[in-house]
């Protein structure tokens, strides 16, 4: 089967947001720093972006090692865009699932990032590592590798079958992809941060006109941290594998 030359709707975006974790061992008084991209905490958001609603789950659990922090995170993305009058429909239009793992110690982060596109019937697989550098003045940098794939339904829009296409039921893998980039954080005010986050993906193997799902991605974050427990972000995501930008403002909160 010959794959249709189309930009990334999905975006399987390493991270469109920053990596945002939660301490097992939190309590009512002892809440974790939200700017931190590694910080590690249970958190609920809500954000409107220029394709719909999002919505975002993030809970922790005990990993039984004193040294490391882990949580699942949840986020369904693009609702009711059409009654808002919004780019798209009504319907949810991609649902994207991340697991973190941080050791304390080392400052050495892992992230396992599943998520599918409804709307295209493509996804991707990913795994990377994130290591936190020292602190230089008011900014942080926080680089990253890692490798995935990408899946895709048969009967996607961005599949076109061969002449010789059975009909059959199923799913292909018609790429794999390396990925590099970094998190940075700049400390404007105690409340007051802004991020820069450029990423760098490239094609590992597969259907060549895949190529076009890969390039440079970026993201502009400004963040106000209303109280010890929730802020407001506003992000901005542009790049070669966008098919346009991309604009939310999310506010979240820490259990």
């Amino acid at each position: 089967m010959n794959l249709q030359t189309a930009k990334s709707p999905l975006s399987w975006t390493i991270l469109t947001a920053l990596v945002s974790l939660t301490s097992v061992s939190v309590t009512a008084d002892e809440y974790q720093d939200m700017s931190d991209p590694l910080a590690v905490y249970s958190q609920a958001g809500m954000g409107v972006t220029n394709k719909g609603i999002n919505f975002k789950f993030g809970q922790v659990y005990d990993t039984n090692n004193d040294s490391t922090m882990a949580m699942h995170v949840l986020e369904a993305k693009g609702f009711a865009a059409d009654s808002l009058g919004l780019k798209g429909d009504d319907s949810f239009d991609s649902l994207r699932y991340r697991h973190f793992n941080v050791d304390i110690n080392s400052g050495l982060g892992s992230q396992v990032d599943l998520s599918w596109d409804f709307d295209n019937k493509v996804g991707s697989a990913s795994y990377s590592l994130i290591q936190a550098l020292p602190k230089m003045g008011a900014v942080q940098f926080y680089p990253l590798a890692g490798i995935g794939i990408n899946v895709a339904d048969v009967h996607s829009s961005l599949i076109q079958p061969s002449p010789d296409y059975d009909g059959s039921i199923g799913y292909t893998i018609p790429s794999s992809f390396a990925l590099v980039g970094f998190y940075s954080k700049i400390e404007i005010t105690d409340d007051i941060w802004l991020n820069y986050n450029p990423m760098y993906t490239t094609q590992l193997g597969g259907v060549e006109s895949f190529s076009n799902f890969y390039g440079w991605q970026h993201e502009i974050a400004a963040s106000y941290q209303l109280n010890n427990r929730s802020n407001l972000r506003a992000f901005w995501n542009f790049g070669e594998v966008l098919q346009g930008t991309d604009f939310r403002v999310e506010y979240n909160y820490q259990f």
